[in-house]
């Protein structure tokens, strides 16, 4: 179902509630939301929230809201127009719980709405492409804020905005807020520092903001809490809590996840099949050092076509490593395709044989959320990380992963033949599924109701 933008500029600035969502995007509020005084609110802004797709940032806030009422938090949702989203899934919109008040404000994407052949002036997009819905957020924000007497204001990273916005609310309603860093806003050897500085440095302004003035700062990796105890020394241990990433148990509800110690079925008919899922920043996640090795095992021999499928699902770069690719002469070995809804996406990992990751040194204080569904999936993971991050830390202690350096061309070509011989043999066994419960988005929900709640008392 394609969402279209609403007829007109008041439309857009009404409120939205799933699942009764109609083509426009247009919806009327729940008609029981609860006035108990024994039920907290906290108004929730972020830019990731269904129908976004493209990046798995939405599954966290979306999971919060459905959890949080369990734990005596009712949420409201503070979010742009779908038109401000690259990529929609709209199927995502029916997992709203229908008590979460859901309100869109007008939103633009700098580079796609107000660029001129691609080009636009810098300020247009501090402190993102996306500045331009804190015009609608912060009215929108006061109006909910007063009207429904809002108890805490939460935002989420990594959309700068979102964090602007609860900081100007916060000052202008004395609320207390809570940022959801997540992944760290600012890192001095991060790509954003070496390639736009001015950028960096509002990020990083912002981030003092929100270390002097916001009751609580949570993280999803451990690594990214002692880097900000060092960096603010001022900063009191209690203010910073870690609620990792994980994966909702709803969502692999009739999954048919084939044994890991198994030889894989048909073999001797079809290659093996590994499966990457989602983005892959060229950056972040640069897969050239693996496309470098899988094109000289191929050179040798050592791999071909009827032996091997290497599916990139999603990747958001499509046009960078089509080419890619072709010159290395992989394209019959590696395959780019599109996206898929978020249910089918964990259907088509679980029928894989073995799954990808990378994630490079630059995130060694990041741990994907992908990494969680590939735990719960059981499936072997090959994951191409440094060994000194948070992500090899998780997947060492959980099992079934071979991590190997994603920088290291050469560490890929020795590990990657031995990887598919042992799958091939089915003695590679997945993650422990009594291990991968721990990482419960249910549980995640009652910890941040809990951190909720202590702001409160």
């Amino acid at each position: 179902m394609a969402i279209q933008a609403p007829a007109s500029p008041r439309a857009d600035r009404e409120q939205l509630v799933a699942p009764a969502i109609s083509e426009s995007g247009l919806a009327t509020p729940p008609a029981d939301a609860s006035d108990s005084p024994a039920v907290k609110k906290v108004l929730i802004i972020a830019y990731h929230f269904p129908p976004q797709s493209g990046s798995s940032g939405h599954l966290r806030t979306l999971k919060f809201c459905r959890y949080l009422s369990e734990n005596g938090w009712l949420p409201f949702v503070l979010t742009t127009h779908p038109r401000a989203y690259e990529q929609r899934d709209a199927s995502q919109l029916a997992c709203i719980p229908p008590e979460v008040n859901v309100q869109r404000v007008f939103a633009l994407d700098t580079r796609r709405h107000l660029s001129l052949r691609g080009r636009y002036p810098r300020w247009l997009a501090l402190p993102d492409r996306w500045f331009s819905w804190i015009l609608g957020a912060l009215p929108a924000g006061l109006r909910t804020i007063r009207r429904e007497k809002i108890d805490v204001i939460y935002a989420t990273f990594p959309i700068a905005s979102a964090v602007l916005i609860a900081w100007l609310l916060h000052r202008l309603t004395s609320k207390p807020w809570v940022v959801d860093i997540r992944d760290p806003m600012t890192e001095d050897d991060s790509p954003t520092a070496n390639d736009d500085r001015m950028k960096w440095r509002v990020y990083r302004w912002l981030e003092k903001k929100a270390v002097q003035s916001a009751q609580r700062l949570v993280f999803n990796a451990p690594s990214a809490v002692r880097m900000y105890r060092e960096r603010y020394p001022e900063l009191p241990p209690e203010r910073t809590v870690l609620i990792l990433n994980g994966y909702d148990e709803e969502d692999f509800q009739g999954l048919a996840v084939p044994s890991a110690l198994a030889v894989p079925a048909n073999l001797g008919e079809r290659p093996l099949r590994l499966v990457h899922m989602g983005v892959l920043y060229p950056l972040e996640r640069d897969p050239r050092p693996f496309f470098n090795a899988v094109a000289r095992l191929k050179r040798e021999g050592k791999i071909d076509p009827t032996r091997l499928r290497i599916e990139l699902r999603a990747s958001g770069h499509d046009a960078t490593y089509r080419p890619q690719l072709s010159d290395l002469g992989i394209e019959d070995l590696v395959h780019l395709l599109p996206s898929l809804p978020y249910q089918q996406a964990l259907s088509d990992a679980a029928a894989a044989d073995g799954l990808l990751l990378f994630q490079a040194a630059s995130c060694n204080r990041q741990i994907p959320a992908k990494a969680y569904e590939y735990l719960r999936l059981g499936r072997p993971i090959l994951a191409l990380t440094s060994a000194a991050g948070d992500t090899s830390e998780l997947l060492a202690a959980a099992g079934g992963a071979t991590i190997v350096d994603l920088a290291d061309t050469e560490a890929i070509y020795s590990a990657l033949p031995d990887f598919l011989a042992k799958l091939s043999q089915g003695s590679l066994r997945g993650a422990d599924a009594q291990t991968a419960r721990r990482y419960s988005r249910r549980e995640q929900a009652a910890e941040m109701a809990r951190t909720l709640s202590s702001i409160c008392r």
